[in-house]
């Protein structure tokens, strides 16, 4: 088991398909997995109900990560603008940090792992897709959950949602320069997977380190 600090961040905009791949490579090499978003989107509910942003973050516990409602649209744009908060980002990037360089390495995913939370990451990724790709993939994964969900009005969330991430002043969105761009508009997840297993698999192999399972 490798000890020393091993990070994987992987980047890139909403329903990229970010999320599988950081999943798949976490247990392929045996690393912890962080899903960053959750963070944002812990937040996020709790402003929709009332909470002041900057004092939820500051709060945050790790049960706040365990609601079952993390996963709908509100939250998802509600996620996206408490992100647009400097002070919000702040109180979230030290335990960010830590897990990054956690014993034992770890894969984080987001949209600022690769340029902020850990720019010293030893391989990088940026999962992008088209918009359209992303909001039919968003769509379908709504549907799939007994939302009623229309595709215009998805694609339309998607763009802005985009907007928002890629042009707020503090931590936008964008590829590290040293990251891999995938993308997966026309690749299967197994494609998907395989490609970014194998960019980690070369950091490592560059590092003398070999593959945990």
């Amino acid at each position: 088991m490798t000890t020393a600090p091993f990070t994987v961040a992987i980047d890139g905009p909403a329903a990229a398909g970010k999320g599988t791949v950081a999943r798949a490579v976490a247990a392929r090499f045996g690393l912890a997995h962080l899903d960053t978003g959750l963070l944002y989107r812990a937040i996020g509910a709790q402003m929709l109900t009332g909470a002041d942003p900057i004092e939820a973050a500051q709060t945050l516990t790790p049960d706040a990560l365990e609601r079952d409602d993390l996963r709908t649209a509100d939250v998802a744009q509600a996620a996206s603008k408490v992100a647009v908060i400097p002070e919000v980002r702040a109180a979230l990037l030290d335990f960010q940090r830590a897990f990054a360089r956690r014993a034992g390495g770890a894969v984080l995913d987001g949209r600022d792992i690769g340029t902020v939370i850990c720019p010293q990451a030893e391989a990088k990724l940026f999962v992008t897709a088209s918009a359209e790709v992303r909001a039919a993939r968003r769509h379908a994964e709504l549907l799939g959950r007994g939302a009623d969900a229309d595709l215009a009005t998805v694609l339309e969330d998607v763009r802005a949602r985009d907007a928002r991430d890629a042009d707020r002043a503090t931590a936008p969105m964008r590829a590290a320069d040293t990251a891999h761009v995938l993308d997966t508009s026309e690749m299967t997840v197994d494609a998907a997977v395989a490609a970014a297993i194998a960019v980690v698999a070369a950091a490592r192999s560059a590092l003398g380190l070999g593959v945990e399972r």
